[in-house]
């Protein structure tokens, strides 16, 4: 694998410096949030220590709630409550729904604990079923997932980041998540790895094949900005910055799927994901490797990929007691 040039932030900002592109992001324009939930942003920061992209996803279920039910919380009241939720679950899913169901308890929690409304009110919120590995993951073939890195051009500094980032996610298994987080230093380039930060503060190192060196590389030479931030994936445009939250990892994704034109069951980031394990489980892999791959901290977790060998499947059902064949 060739050598990455990783760089150093620091000679990074004399560069960009001068060209003032190293601006920070500017709030100019936008919609001023709800002072409920400027309190809320605050309170479970300090309180909880959250991180800004999920009281971000909070906020997604949060401002139409508040929108909805107005500012004064003291006049929240279970039926309105829950007819927001089974509105919201309507017209945006059931997964959704569920994200709000969780923004919504710890905000009535901390409303009652200002006094800002009654308490209690975070009980009525219900949660909604969802039966475990009841679904089957959604996917793209190995043959698809090559059209989609196709669409990258890396002639463009875009494409060269955009096809750095498909194959983390394709050849990786890496989460949006993951890839907002990770920064210049993460590359070690003398031993081939990339350190990874994972859920519940883990870290794992996972090793770079010579297609990812090589796509990192062209990246880091000629498609990333010189500039301070040590994020190692940017916005290419002005203004120069990270990005902000996994929703815009998952629009890449969902560009480039449109671009190739195929038909995929999800364009999010983790179609890519789960893309990467059916595969691997098709090559013959067993549960354990693919789980150790994702970093799933349990098998039942990975044990959503068995349903997808529709041949294994087709060995080892039984006939329903009883019922004889016509």
């Amino acid at each position: 694998m060739r050598r990455l040039s990783v760089g150093d932030p620091s000679s990074a900002t004399q560069f960009g410096s001068g060209a003032g592109v190293s601006v920070p992001p500017s709030s100019a324009g936008s919609v001023p949030e709800p002072s409920l939930l400027l309190g809320f942003r605050k309170w479970m920061t300090h309180h909880r220590g959250l991180r800004v992209a999920t009281l971000d996803t909070y906020a997604r279920s949060l401002r139409p709630l508040v929108s909805s039910l107005g500012e004064d919380a003291t006049r929240y009241e279970a039926g309105g409550l829950l007819s927001f939720l089974l509105e919201h679950q309507r017209q945006h899913g059931l997964q959704a729904a569920s994200h709000a169901v969780t923004a919504m308890r710890g905000f009535l929690r901390y409303l009652a604990v200002e006094g800002k409304c009654t308490p209690g009110l975070d009980l009525v919120i219900p949660s909604f079923v969802r039966r475990r590995l009841s679904s089957l993951p959604r996917y793209l073939r190995a043959d698809q997932v090559n059209l989609v890195l196709a669409t990258c051009d890396t002639d463009t500094a875009v494409g060269l980041r955009d096809r750095a980032i498909l194959l983390l996610l394709s050849r990786l298994g890496l989460r949006a998540g993951d890839i907002l987080r990770l920064r210049l230093q993460d590359i070690d380039s003398e031993a081939g790895t990339l350190r990874l930060g994972g859920k519940g503060r883990r870290e794992s190192r996972l090793p770079l094949t010579q297609e990812l060196g090589d796509a990192l590389s062209a990246y880091l030479e000629r498609g990333r900005p010189r500039v301070a931030f040590d994020s190692l994936f940017l916005r290419v445009r002005p203004p120069i910055r990270p990005w902000t939250g996994s929703l815009a990892v998952s629009r890449l994704v969902a560009r480039h799927i449109r671009i190739s034109g195929i038909s995929s069951p999800s364009r999010g980031a983790h179609v890519l994901r789960h893309s990467l394990a059916t595969e691997m489980l098709r090559q013959g892999a067993s549960l354990d490797q693919i789980g150790a791959v994702l970093r799933h901290r349990s098998r039942e977790t990975t044990a959503l990929y068995a349903k997808v060998d529709f041949d294994l499947l087709k060995l080892v059902v039984q006939p329903w007691p009883e019922v004889f064949p016509c």
